[in-house]
């Protein structure tokens, strides 16, 4: 089984792989990691197993290509965020790139909160922490007193904790999306306003 090259095909159409791992997250959000089969993918995909073990040997390889493609995606913002100059405004477009991260890749997210067994078995949990660690290195300095460290600690958290697992009433995920980011956002301004401030001792 062959693929034609991505820039051949409708850009707006998924290739083979990306397909796989929409249908394997919708099945392990709706059946559980565990009881879902490759078969029971390759069935939802309407393709033979044998079609599936091209891109994919095992479930496993399926759920690591999710956390791999997070990873990846992070990289790309600290790699940006460390060729530019350290001021709010690199900040906050930092926290604004990983909204958008986590935008992308929310079933995933959610995928990882319920199914943190799984995580460790994949050995992808150690990713995770290192990417927000580098990113946070990026929202606040090494000798800021605790309290900005944990701030800028805060600013990324609250943007995974509360689309997550906020309990949901009347508001979309765009509002408390839209919502989480302010929060970030003015999270890192009372740092810089701080900074500014004459000292009160």
């Amino acid at each position: 089984m062959t693929e034609a090259p991505r820039e051949a095909r409708d850009k707006n159409q998924p290739s083979t792989r990306e397909r796989i791992q929409q249908i394997a997250i919708s099945l392990f959000s709706e059946m559980g990691y565990e009881r879902t089969s490759l078969r029971e993918i390759a069935e939802r995909l309407g393709v033979t197993k044998a079609a599936l073990y091209y891109h994919f040997k095992t479930k496993e390889d399926i759920a690591a290509s999710f956390f791999d493609s997070y990873a990846e995606d992070v990289d790309r913002i600290c790699e940006w965020g460390e060729a530019e100059p350290r001021t709010i405004e690199t900040r906050i477009e930092i926290l604004r790139r990983y909204a958008e991260v986590i935008r992308t890749h929310v079933e995933v997210l959610r995928f990882q909160q319920f199914n943190l067994a799984a995580l460790t078995r994949l050995d992808r949990g150690s990713l995770f922490r290192q990417r927000l660690l580098r990113l946070h290195s990026l929202l606040a300095d090494e000798d800021d007193e605790l309290l900005h460290r944990m701030r800028a600690w805060d600013a990324l958290t609250t943007l995974y904790s509360n689309w997550i697992t906020f309990p949901r009433t009347v508001d979309s995920d765009q509002e408390v999306r839209e919502a989480s980011l302010r929060i970030a956002i003015r999270l890192l301004e009372a740092n810089e306003r701080e900074k500014k401030e004459p000292s009160a001792g």
